[in-house]
Order: structure tokens, then C-alpha cells, then sequence
């Protein structure tokens, strides 16, 4: 049974009777009792619950759920899809960047090099880990490995999450904006597969900075947007309390992602979301990737390009009219 201590205010009902099944469970093994109609009968309405309450979430309640603390984060993902991972420090310009890590690693025998955006589960963690928010460093780290892929002909994956690169004076003054914008144009022109998985959070430019991708994917409970929804509340409504609007208004659900193109496929998640099983949304992600793989390995590589290019090229809408 998964851990009911961290608990999202839409999914109380169901966390009470997830203890109270804990409860009966604990109570048959240490009485002897048997109570196992009692079980079955909260575990059918355990069931009826969750179908109920994750099918149809809010905007906002997908946000709450991309951020659950339990959710697996890029080195879990790591740990269960990919095989000898070895994680490569520094840009070999000014120091390490904790908040994305990354290195060379097989996926069922093929290498590739894997880079992820990193939270931390506690206060230490996040500290050392920025709260999953790059520095410009960690950018210019992510092409350091991305050029090295291309060196060695390895399919490039990255993982996407983060609220948004750090946007602190140092990283300003280290000219964080570039570093994100020198990405942009490098992954455009990379030559091999890039496949990219927003695994939680998409904020911004602090996910594009690594999401350049012939393949851009998002698990059904992320989001991928311009700015997080509390950002838009205080610009918009002058009030952050007005995120639940925001989150609405932005449209950065995987159904909204998909029709402008934003994402080519959205991935299941067990019920309740990734966080509640780790080891079946990994299988999911495994699966996708080799078949993205499949895919993208049978082009050559001007049409790899070619396709990239257009992809990027056509997203959003605009209109031409002649000069008066």
C-alpha cells in the first residue's frame, strides 16, 4: 500500500479509505479475525473512487498532481528504464549543476545519452538540486553531452522537470537566457534522434532549454506551458490565488498540448497518478521510447532534420496582410 502521509485535498475520501483498508489489514494478521468481505467491500469502493476522481480532473488539480512529492523524479525514471547509467558532471566552464543530471546509458543494449531536469525529496536535497531549477550552467552542461552524443551517434533522451530555470541574479549574470537560447538552436540542428518526456513540470524556457525534440512527449498528469499558473494569477490578476483560473485559461492539459501540437503523445500513468506506482509509469516510458526510436532511427538524417525543423516551424498561428 502506497504512503497516505502526503495528501492532495481532492483525494482525501479516498486517503481515508486507504487507511481505514490498512487498518483492517493490520487488524486480520494480528487478531486472526477474518474480515476479508470487509476488505474486498472497501477495496471495490476504493476502485469506484479513483475512476471517479482521476477521470475527470481540473487544470489545476493536473498541476497539484505534476508536483506530488512522491512522483517519480528523472533519476528514478533512470534507475528503472535505462541500464549502466553513468552520470557526467560540469559544463568544463565555470562549475556543476545538480538541478539537471545526465550521461551516457542503454535502453534494452543500445546506447544513449540521457538528460534529465532533478528535484530533491527533502529540504537537502532540494537545496543541492536547486528545487529543479537549472542554472545556466546546467544548460550549457545538457549540450556539453548532447554534442558528445552527436560525436558518437547516440539518440539523445531528455526528461523535462522543472517550475522554470533559476532566475536568480547569478544566473542572470551568467546569462542564463542565452544559454537556453543557445540550446534552442544547437538541439534544432543536432544530428541524431532526440526524443524528449515531460515527466512533470514543463515551465517555460526552463523546459525547452533541453525539449527540442523530434519527439515530444508528456505524461497525462503534467503540464507544459509558457509559465506556471501562478505566474499568470499575479500578472494577470494581480493576485497568485488565481492560479486555479490561470491553469484554465493557459490550456496546458495533455488533450490542449496535443491538439496545437505542442506534444506528439501523451503517456497513461497508473491511476492515481505516477507517484503511486513508479516501476508501471516506467514500463510505459520504456515502451514509448523504443517505439519512438523505431521510428526515428528508419529516417535519414536530412529528414530527421527536415521534420524537426517543420515541427517546431508550424507550432502556433499567425496571418500575413499586404502593407496599406
Amino acid at each position: 500500500m502506497e504512503d497516505v502521509t502526503y495528501t492532495l485535498e481532492f483525494e482525501k475520501p479516498l486517503r481515508e479509505l486507504e487507511k481505514q483498508l490498512i487498518t483492517l489489514n493490520q487488524v486480520s494478521q494480528e487478531s486472526k479475525v477474518d474480515v476479508s468481505n470487509e476488505i474486498e467491500a472497501i477495496e471495490k469502493k476504493i476502485e469506484k473512487i479513483k475512476a471517479d476522481i482521476y477521470s475527470d480532473l481540473t487544470a489545476w488539480q493536473r498541476v497539484q498532481l505534476s508536483r506530488h512529492p512522491k512522483r517519480p523524479y528523472s533519476l528514478d525514471y533512470i534507475e528503472r528504464v535505462f541500464t549502466d547509467f553513468e552520470e557526467l558532471h560540469g559544463d568544463r566552464r565555470f562549475r556543476e549543476d545538480a538541478a539537471i543530471v545526465g550521461g551516457p546509458a542503454f535502453i534494452d543494449g543500445k546506447p544513449v545519452m540521457v538528460i534529465g531536469q532533478q528535484k530533491g525529496r527533502n529540504t537537502k536535497e532540494n537545496l543541492l538540486r536547486n528545487f529543479g531549477c537549472p542554472h545556466p550552467e546546467g544548460y550549457r552542461k545538457a549540450m556539453r553531452l548532447m554534442q558528445m552524443a552527436e560525436k558518437f551517434d547516440m539518440p539523445v533522451i531528455t526528461l523535462v522537470d522543472t517550475p522554470g530555470a533559476y532566475p536568480g541574479i547569478g544566473a542572470e549574470e551568467r546569462h542564463v537566457a542565452e544559454a537556453i537560447a543557445v540550446n534552442i538552436r544547437d538541439m534544432s540542428a543536432l544530428k541524431v534522434p532526440i526524443i524528449t518526456i515531460v515527466i512533470g513540470e514543463g515551465g517555460s524556457g526552463g523546459a525547452l532549454g533541453i525539449a527540442v525534440a523530434d519527439e515530444v512527449m508528456i505524461f497525462e498528469n503534467g503540464y507544459y506551458s509558457v509559465i506556471s499558473p501562478e505566474g499568470c494569477a499575479a500578472i494577470l490578476w494581480k493576485d497568485r490565488a488565481a492560479a486555479p483560473m490561470a491553469a484554465e485559461a493557459l490550456k496546458f492539459s495533455p488533450t490542449h498540448l496535443i491538439g496545437f501540437g505542442v506534444v506528439d503523445r501523451v503517456l497513461p500513468e497508473p491511476t492515481g497518478g505516477a507517484h503511486r506506482d513508479h516501476d508501471a509509469a516506467a514500463i510505459t516510458m520504456k515502451a514509448a521510447i523504443l517505439d519512438s526510436l523505431k521510428v526515428l532511427e528508419k529516417k535519414s538524417l536530412q529528414q530527421l532534420l527536415d521534420d524537426r525543423y517543420a515541427k517546431f516551424r508550424n507550432l502556433g498561428q499567425y496571418a500575413d496582410s499586404a502593407a496599406s
